[in-house]
């Protein structure tokens, strides 16, 4: 079954999942964030065929999440770095593993947790906040046409 492109469609969140909404690509960039920049160690970690990954990273390559560089100067042998579109992602990471903690581990513990490396205490909660500091529920706002 072919995909349906989401990427002309009016909607950001729609656009967005057009670019990283497979889950393939959400776990590779989830091991981007935990440092992983090699083919072979995302296909350890992940389990993935090389044909999925490939694709995958080709995907998010052309796409500007990820890019392909040296692994030293001069070197044949590239690895996958964030960009700063990808690195922009990472909140919304933190926000999709917090709401999978609260919700997926039926009341346990999750296996991991994200703390600050200065200090190895838990960040906060991702919220939505006003312009003012004031922390916004769905009900206190509504998408306008610009």
């Amino acid at each position: 079954m072919k995909r349906t492109r989401l990427n002309r469609l009016p909607c950001p969140i729609a656009r967005s999942m057009d670019i990283i909404g497979e889950w393939w690509s959400l776990l590779i960039l989830r091991e981007c964030f935990s440092g992983t920049t090699r083919f072979d160690d995302f296909q350890k970690n992940l389990g993935v065929s090389k044909n999925t990954l490939t694709a995958r990273l080709a995907k998010l390559v052309k796409r500007g999440v990820l890019k392909r560089v040296p692994v030293e100067p001069g070197a044949k042998r590239r690895h996958y770095k964030l960009t700063e579109m990808g690195k922009e992602l990472y909140v919304v990471f933190v926000a999709l593993r917090q709401w999978g903690d609260k919700w997926t581990f039926d009341g346990k513990m999750p296996p991991h947790a994200v703390v600050e490396r200065s200090n190895g205490r838990a960040v906060a909660p991702v919220e939505v906040r006003s312009t003012d500091g004031r922390v916004l529920k769905p009900r206190d706002t509504w998408l306008v046409a610009l």
